[in-house]
């Protein structure tokens, strides 16, 4: 009972905060803008969305690929069907909860392909420690290729509004002594209370998760063909960055948007799904801020946000609930009752 009421309020606490970010963003908006967000929905031509949906189906190929080739050094051989259903479970049960998709994919293939748990656990923590390097990598290249426009981002959002509240020196003064502040308590912080840091849950988590981190890009050594490994990888994240450029043409004001702009709506948006669970609420409108340094206005940015939001979510929810009922009867003949 107690850990259903955990459950529950941890679904309950992302929602909330999803919620949250919808309300913020939408607060500042008037009647007429939200009339055009509609009017957006409507004129917009969904077949671009199905189109960046089969792309998605086409990426998680590619997911499940990489995937085998991670269990198979271990002496595992799991059939594709079952590794492709695994992962869309454990994309729709992470929609719900973090890190629960992957303890789910991991369920399947311990029930239908007796892998053991720790071991295909194990492959997913390397899954994850590639996938978050090479995040790492595209969101420093982007920030590269767009640092003038985030600049200018900057300069008319955050540091002009703040300039007119107050003097330039009075803002100038009141970032470096907040920023000084903060890391003269840090450097006092850790240095009185080191011992006690040291054994703290969150050191401890964080040094965990390094620790997996640098052992999950070690056990890449043992991949029989890292070449391919490679290959898949580039075509994962190729196939993400191409699903979100295609619904640009979607809307008459988003279709003539270059590459450079599609990269940067898809590596700032990314960064929503990783703060809030499903990117609901933030996801739409880390579209609209990017977009707006291509001078396309919030209420369309907004809807576009929307747009792919919505596109990816349900590919994944259709794709779970077909995974989930195909997975048991596929898998009858071979494993008897389910």
């Amino acid at each position: 009972m107690k850990k259903t009421i955990i459950t529950v309020g941890k679904f309950l606490f992302f929602l909330a905060i999803g919620l949250f970010f919808i309300w913020i963003f939408m607060r500042n908006l008037t009647a007429e803008e939200k009339k055009e967000i509609l009017q957006s929905f409507r004129q917009a031509n969904y077949w671009w969305i199905f189109l960046s949906m089969g792309l998605g189906i086409l990426s998680h190929i590619g997911r499940t690929l990489r995937w085998k080739m991670l269990i198979e050094p271990m002496g595992y051989n799991p059939r594709f069907r079952n590794v492709f259903f695994s992962v869309f479970i454990g994309y729709f049960a992470n929609l719900a909860l973090p890190r629960l998709g992957e303890i789910s994919r991991c369920g399947v293939l311990t029930k239908y392909e007796k892998i053991p748990f720790q071991k295909s656990f194990g492959t997913v923590v390397t899954e994850r420690a590639v996938d978050l390097l090479t995040f790492i990598i595209l969101f420093f290249i982007n920030l590269a290729l767009q640092f003038n426009k985030v600049h200018l981002y900057i300069e008319e959002k955050i540091y002009r509004p703040l300039s007119e509240k107050f003097s330039n020196s009075l803002v100038d003064n009141y970032f470096l002594i907040g920023f000084l502040a903060i890391l003269l308590f840090g450097i006092f912080f850790l240095f009185f209370f080191r011992r006690k840091v040291a054994h703290a849950k969150v050191y401890l988590k964080i040094k965990e998760f390094i620790f997996g981190f640098i052992e999950g890009l070690k056990s890449l050594t043992k991949i029989k063909r890292p070449w391919l490994f490679v290959f898949y990888s580039i075509f994962i994240w190729l196939l993400y960055f191409v699903m979100t450029y295609v619904v640009f043409s979607c809307l008459p004001e988003t279709k003539s948007l270059s590459l450079i702009a599609g990269f940067a709506v898809f590596i700032f948006a990314s960064i929503g799904i990783i703060v809030v669970q499903g990117g609901i609420g933030i996801y739409p409108a880390i579209v609209a801020e990017t977009l707006f340094i291509y001078n396309i206005a919030e209420p369309k940015g907004y809807a576009m946000g929307w747009l792919l939001w919505t596109g990816q979510t349900v590919m994944i929810i259709v794709a779970g609930l077909i995974s989930l009922t195909l997975l048991p009867m596929l898998n009858r003949t071979n494993n008897g009752k389910t």
